[in-house]
């Protein structure tokens, strides 16, 4: 981790860190309101540096990560509903994301070859270069973690698995 000198776009008072403060004069439970609110702000910090690597490939997160799912996938095409299982999203939200990445070339959708009931939905090789291209960019953000090491980034991980275990979202 290097230290980076202090530019006019930082606070010199963390403000979580003072949330903290003042929470813990009121009320009980200051290190659980610290580490949601830093949790929700590491995500946003994410988040953004995502959105900037992927918004030259007019791709949102969203249909990125639909697109690398399809990649994954050993045929290149998926049930849309399984595509909603695995993505942890409504089946709205899918329809969606296929529509949107269908109208830029990305997708087709397909009938089921044996269930007339499911539609497929299937990476072009349009989709399977810009997913290629698209992560080349993810990558070099480093997701906007680049401040941690990877012994922290594999500690972070764990800790967060364990919340999404407490709360029953995964098996422990």
């Amino acid at each position: 981790m290097v230290a980076r000198p202090l530019t006019t776009d930082q606070m010199a008072v963390d403000p979580i860190a003072e949330a903290r403060r003042q929470w813990d004069q009121r009320w009980s439970g200051g290190a659980t309101m610290a580490a949601a609110t830093s949790i929700m702000r590491a995500q946003q910090i994410v988040q953004a540096s995502v959105d900037e690597a992927l918004r030259p490939f007019g791709l949102t997160f969203a249909r990125y990560e639909a697109l690398v799912l399809l990649a994954f996938s050993k045929r290149g095409a998926l049930p849309m509903g399984k595509m909603g299982e695995r993505l942890m999203i409504h089946p709205t939200s899918v329809t969606n994301i296929v529509d949107r990445l269908e109208g830029q070339g990305f997708v087709r959708r397909l009938p089921h070859e044996r269930d007339r009931r499911t539609t497929l939905v299937e990476i072009t090789a349009a989709g399977r270069e810009v997913v290629d291209r698209a992560t080349g960019e993810v990558v070099a953000s480093e997701f906007g973690l680049d401040a941690l090491s990877e012994s922290q980034l594999n500690q972070l991980t764990s800790l967060v698995h364990t919340v999404r275990v407490g709360t029953g979202e995964v098996a422990g």
